[in-house]
């Protein structure tokens, strides 16, 4: 089954200094009927404005990854890692047993990310961060591409029965990817069918109850898909 999710749809909040729309409840947005997709607990899509961003807070017993679409997003912790993730590429965070930190905008021009929290399937492991850059992609041939698993086989690695795929596509492209749990499909930008629905940039579609899908290009689009178990 296929139901989309409109951009329109989603929980809103603006701070000024930052735009978030909510896959799920989140902070101020409280939906009893949207509070995750298994164990896919957190989707906001952020827009962070030149010089601004998230202060130091904690976390604890939660995997954490930003998608960067564009800019890019410094990230500082009580670890001790720092470093940049531009757009296209990646971040993870595993917060275990307990984390500190910032996530700050220190471009010229406004960030946009994907800020997307999973639940772990292992409590209260050693916190690690980790970045990786994935070059301008080409379009994808005949699947999306890897990003992150929790199996070892993605170039980014979290605690949790979960993989992140995504990839660009031509207009006229049909791609047929496969799924192992259920999806949560993300239209980054563009417009693409799927399962007989129009999605345009923001939209989503909850995948369930079937083992892979079809995505069909309207024009060049770029998606993410989030395959996550129960």
């Amino acid at each position: 089954m296929i139901k989309p999710i409109f951009y329109t749809d989603l929980g809103h909040a603006d701070f000024g200094w930052l735009n978030a729309r909510h896959h799920f409840s989140f902070g101020q947005y409280y939906d009893p009927d949207r509070m995750g997709f298994g164990k896919l607990r957190v989707i906001n899509d952020d827009i962070i404005q030149a010089g601004t961003g998230f202060d130091t807070h904690p976390h604890s017993n939660m995997e954490i990854i930003t998608y960067v679409r564009e800019g890019a997003i410094t990230h500082k912790d009580s670890r001790g890692n720092e470093g940049k993730t531009k757009a296209g590429d990646v971040q993870v965070m595993s917060a275990g047993t307990g984390i500190q930190h910032s996530e700050h905008n220190r471009e010229s021009e406004a960030t946009s990310l994907y800020q997307i929290w999973i639940e772990p399937n292992r409590q209260n492991v050693e916190p690690r961060w980790g970045a990786h850059q994935f070059p301008n992609q080409e379009p994808v041939e005949s699947k999306l591409s890897l990003l992150v698993s929790g199996d070892g086989t993605a170039p980014l690695s979290i605690y949790a029965d979960a993989k992140i795929y995504a990839g660009r596509l031509v207009k006229g492209q049909v791609i047929e990817q496969r799924i192992d749990h259920n999806g949560y499909l993300l239209v980054s930008n563009g417009e693409v069918i799927v399962g007989g629905h129009s999605l345009s940039k923001g939209d989503a579609a909850e995948i369930t109850d079937q083992k892979g899908v079809q995505i069909n290009a309207v024009v060049d689009s770029e998606v993410l898909l989030i395959d996550v178990s129960e």
